[in-house]
């Protein structure tokens, strides 16, 4: 499998360099030549196959032969090796729990594929690779976390100050050995642009690569458990409709990927907080990213989202073919707070508030009787507790994941510019 890059001036590359490279040389994501849908019968007896095969499925023409399949096997357990149900909380709404992970957040599938590809990729290069990310919450954890102790590989990951929950601090700034974290004065496209300049920097010694959604071993593999959800439910006979939170919209590109591929899902929702730049462009046609701003949903605060040109791609740029398949709404916090207490009044399921905006996208797209909605609980309700619990009439549990880093210390280096982390780089 080859891929290209979306600015389409760079020479088109393998999966390991789109792995290592992260970015292309032009600054463009990196997009797959082909995408060769599953066999119907795949989807017909879906029920009769482990999460480890189908995830293998889904992947390999992805991967190519440029891991051994016995080796893609082997990362793909390593991967997946928790459980991803789907919880029923009204007659025709589930929840998608995808916080059964490491550091309780979807982003551990991703960050988890990515470090064992890295890791392969790097066993036989002499020179140390260094992985730059940046976080809006949970993907420097899952990133931390996935890539702790992985030979021949640093982890740099910048966050904004005082722009993610003290839990989603803690899992990125106390775990030391290979990583390190980087508070940046500032907010995540701040961040996420400091990346990508540093990626196009050829004064920069070190060689780098992305574990943010724009590397496509992060981004591909977060098509398994929509895969795993659709096995769970399709049986019902129902029309499925999949409510995203969306930040950067890597996580609802996956999903559209697979839908690609032939899984049967009738539409996508791309629920996000005010920072509406998609919902926007769906209404008015222009696509006019602009300063993130702070919210509850802190995971989804992005202005410019990186992955929406990878959509845009899926439909050849045609927005009427997009909105076939497509749709996204805007909530405020307000709005947000009132859903977790809608959820819970009507089931006692405690969502945290990414997951209460998914739920608020099936509500506003008005589900028929022929339809099954999903939204994603992307991270348990521990991570953002004061919000949770200043909310909801409950005490959460921490769990054992979040209890062996409440008390660590935090470790931070501060920065303030693009300069003082090109100066970090060149001097570690």
């Amino acid at each position: 499998m080859n891929y290209y890059s979306l600015n389409h001036t760079s020479p088109n590359t393998t999966f390991k360099d789109a792995v290592v490279n992260g970015i292309a040389p032009d600054r463009g994501l990196y997009f797959p030549e082909t995408i060769t849908p599953i066999s119907k019968e795949f989807f017909k007896n879906i029920g009769d196959y482990s999460n480890e095969q189908i995830a293998f499925e889904v992947i390999k023409q992805f991967v190519g032969n440029e891991i051994p399949e016995s080796k893609l096997i082997e990362i793909i357990k390593k991967t997946i090796s928790f459980d991803f149900p789907v919880v029923k909380i009204d007659k025709n709404i589930g929840s998608l729990e995808l916080f059964h992970g490491p550091t309780m957040a979807f982003k551990d599938v991703g960050a988890r594929f990515m470090s064992q590809c890295l890791e392969y990729f790097s066993q036989d290069e002499k020179e140390e690779v260094t992985v730059l990310v940046a976080t809006s919450g949970d993907t420097g954890g899952a990133v931390a976390n996935g890539f702790l102790n992985a030979k021949g590989v640093k982890v740099v990951i910048l966050y904004p100050s005082g722009k993610v929950s003290d839990i989603q601090e803690k899992q990125l700034t106390t775990l030391g050995n290979n990583i390190t974290a980087l508070e940046v004065d500032g907010v995540f496209d701040d961040c996420q642009e400091m990346v990508k300049s540093a990626f196009l920097d050829t004064e920069i010694s070190r060689k780098l690569t992305s574990a943010n959604s724009i590397n496509v071993a992060r981004w591909l593999p977060q098509m398994f458990y929509f895969f795993f959800a659709y096995k769970q439910v399709h049986q019902q006979h129902k029309n499925i409709v999949f409510s995203v939170p969306s930040g950067n919209f890597g996580n609802i590109c996956a999903g559209l990927m697979a839908q690609k591929l032939g899984l049967p899902i009738k539409h996508f929702i791309a629920a996000t907080n005010v920072n509406d730049t998609v919902p926007n462009y769906l209404e008015n046609g222009k696509y006019d990213p602009k300063p993130s701003i702070a919210t509850i949903s802190n995971a989804m605060d992005v202005g410019n989202p990186s992955n929406f040109i990878r959509i845009q791609e899926l439909f050849q740029n045609h927005l009427s073919a997009l909105k076939e398949s497509f749709s996204s709404y805007s909530f405020t916090d307000h709005e947000t707070r009132e859903a977790m207490k809608n959820i819970y009044n009507k089931s006692s399921y405690v969502a945290d508030p990414h997951g209460a905006v998914g739920f608020l996208g099936l509500e506003k797209y008005d589900l028929s009787d022929t339809e099954f909605g999903i939204f994603l609980e992307t991270a348990h309700p521990v991570k953002f507790l004061d919000v949770v619990e200043e909310t909801l009439p409950v005490k959460v549990d921490i769990p054992p994941q979040i209890e062996k880093v409440i008390d660590k210390e935090k470790v931070a280096i501060k920065i303030n510019s693009y300069e003082e982390l090109k100066a970090f780089l060149n001097s570690n």
